[in-house]
């Protein structure tokens, strides 16, 4: 894998968070940046044209409504893939779901021949088949992914770090 081809995409929240208080930075972000780092990606964040609350339950029953009605939020920019061959995508988990940011992004692109690497943050829930629905949507190799409480991104650093040395050194980086 070409490390100057590779790329992260991301969806994290800042503002008040389950479990975590009021951030800066993302959870998820805070797992990108260290992706990114260690890897030598770029990096890009997806966000959406409209954002979201700053309250974590005003921002929860959006991210419901969207989930049930498979909206797809305008992003706020974009970015050209082709010349990447290997993609991080990066989330947390809302709803048991991608952020359905995540699927406006993943719908927009060609991934053929491409690698996709998941990773994500929740507060109890893993993966929750995230992968799975990734592969279903995109025609890509999705690699084995990362979950991780945003807890332990927040305030466990070197935790969440030896996670993805782990993780990263299985998947031969």
């Amino acid at each position: 894998m070409k490390k100057d081809l590779e790329k992260i995409r991301e969806c994290s929240k800042t503002g008040e968070n389950y479990s975590v208080g009021v951030i800066e930075e993302g959870n998820t972000m805070v797992l990108a940046k260290m992706i990114a780092e260690k890897t030598g990606s770029d990096l890009f964040e997806i966000r959406t044209a409209k954002e979201y609350p700053f309250e974590y339950t005003p921002t929860t029953d959006i991210a419901k409504k969207e989930l049930r009605e498979n909206y797809r939020p305008e992003l706020l920019e974009d970015k050209n893939i082709d010349d990447y061959d290997v993609i991080f995508l990066g989330y947390p988990i809302w709803w048991g779901d991608l952020p359905m940011a995540c699927y406006t992004f993943l719908e927009a692109h060609d991934f053929s021949g491409k690698k996709i690497i998941p990773f994500c943050t929740h507060e109890g829930s893993g993966m929750s088949g995230t992968d799975g629905k990734i592969k279903r949507k995109v025609k890509a190799e999705v690699l084995k992914g990362l979950s991780m409480r945003g807890s332990t991104a927040q305030n466990s650093r070197k935790s969440a770090e030896n996670q993805i040395d782990s993780w990263l050194k299985g998947l031969g980086f």
